[in-house]
């Protein structure tokens, strides 16, 4: 079945005003229903969770049921997992602290050059304790990853591996659950930043065999606003990082210092009412792997419709896979110009009221790595479901003129 794209843009509000809004991995604009379940909650939940009164119980009650719902959405075995905080940074970095007292000295973690900040800051800050950080690193050229390197970093001191899902610049998926299987082979255990995937494709957390993932809900249609999930004994041996009296079992609360956001996380839930909807589902995981599967079909079409383009002209290197495909990239296009500044680029799309973004998007060390940090980084087009095929070709004569 297609995508209804009537139904979809119907459902974000910001799209009205006939703006060409490409740098959704910057941040996806928001669901009504997401909006509208935030606002419901500060204007008639806002109490403290816990108490026996009504108001209380309410509270209390939304934000199990919130847990419940963003569980679904990850296919994982039970609320408790669901660890809710700020952001994907933030949450890599509480993990991190968590993760202290079970690290010595001489135990290694390794990072990629491939990863956003997000998910290599956190570990490589462990090295001022002793910790040994490991680097794996991506080709230049063909822009892939090698496992077998993956297998010659990794000794019997290896505790973590830290790897992205979808680079933010390249596109790229990587084979998470091969990479998790190969960690536990070692001993090992996984934590995944899935910010640049978890818009784009359907995520069961189960099925990969992943320790930790985390994702932010403002690059997934819904607010400022983020979740990590553990395997539930993986929390349980983790430092609290709340009170002294929160004790070993008080998983996930004991991760979320100053308790969470009660009228985020209620909003956030409704990122999975509206993937029900759009699977045509009652309530099931069933709907959220439908929807999905449209979304996926649709982005994969306008992906390519872009890189067809790209692969055309001589004076644009493509950074990552030329063609788009439904396993192996999503439709988030960086591109690099001969002899032209990114900035230039972009402010002139800017006046076709398109929105693109030039930079190296907090993945510095890859574009650095890369050779691309001059003339103001990479071309960033990142694409949605919402977006239209119309909406690309606008986007492609606004670069035929920019670029002539």
């Amino acid at each position: 079945m297609s995508l209804d794209l009537a139904f979809v843009r119907s459902q974000f509000p910001a799209l009205k005003d006939d703006f060409a809004y490409f740098d959704n991995a910057g941040g996806s604009l928001v669901l009504r229903n997401v909006a509208e379940r935030i606002s419901d909650y500060l204007l008639t939940t806002s109490v403290q969770t816990g108490a026996s009164y009504e108001h209380s119980q309410r509270a209390t009650n939304r934000l199990m049921e919130s847990r419940a719902k963003i569980a679904r959405l990850l296919g994982a075995g039970r609320p408790e997992e669901i660890v809710l905080g700020p952001s994907t940074t933030v949450l890599a970095q509480f993990l991190s602290r968590a993760m202290e007292g079970r690290l010595k000295p001489g135990d290694e973690i390794v990072v990629t050059n491939f990863d956003h900040e997000s998910n290599i800051g956190p570990w490589r800050s462990l090295e001022k304790r002793g910790i040994v950080i490991k680097e794996w690193t991506i080709d230049r050229d063909s822009y892939e990853i090698d496992l077998d390197q993956l297998d010659q970093l990794m000794t019997e001191r290896t505790r973590l591996v830290a790897v992205t899902h979808a680079s933010n610049i390249l596109g790229t998926i990587n084979p998470v659950k091969e990479i998790a299987r190969r960690v536990h082979e070692r001993g090992a255990q996984i934590v995944v930043d899935a910010v640049a995937y978890a818009p784009h494709r359907a995520v069961n957390v189960v099925d990969l065999d992943v320790d930790y993932y985390i994702f932010s809900f403002y690059k997934t249609y819904g607010p400022h606003f983020a979740v990590m999930y553990g395997k539930y004994d993986h929390l349980l041996e983790l430092d609290g990082l709340y009170h002294y009296f929160y004790g070993r079992e008080k998983v996930p609360m004991k991760l979320e210092p100053g308790n969470t956001n009660y009228e985020l996380a209620w909003g956030s839930a409704g990122i999975v009412d509206y993937l029900d909807r759009l699977g045509g589902g009652a309530g099931d995981r069933a709907a959220i792997d439908a929807a999905f599967d449209k979304i996926t079909a649709h982005e994969t079409l306008i992906g390519e419709q872009l890189l067809a383009y790209l692969r055309d002209r001589n004076d644009i290197r493509i950074v990552g896979r030329r063609h788009g495909t439904e396993d192996g990239r999503v439709p988030t296009i960086a591109f690099k110009v001969e002899g032209r500044d990114s900035s230039e680029i972009v402010k002139a799309v800017d006046a076709d009221r398109i929105g693109i973004r030039h930079g190296d998007f907090h993945s510095r060390r890859l574009i650095e790595y890369l050779g691309l940090a001059d003339r103001n980084g990479v071309v960033r087009v990142s694409m949605v479901h919402y977006n239209t095929a119309e909406e690309v070709r606008r986007l492609i004569d606004s670069l035929d003129r920019a670029l002539a």
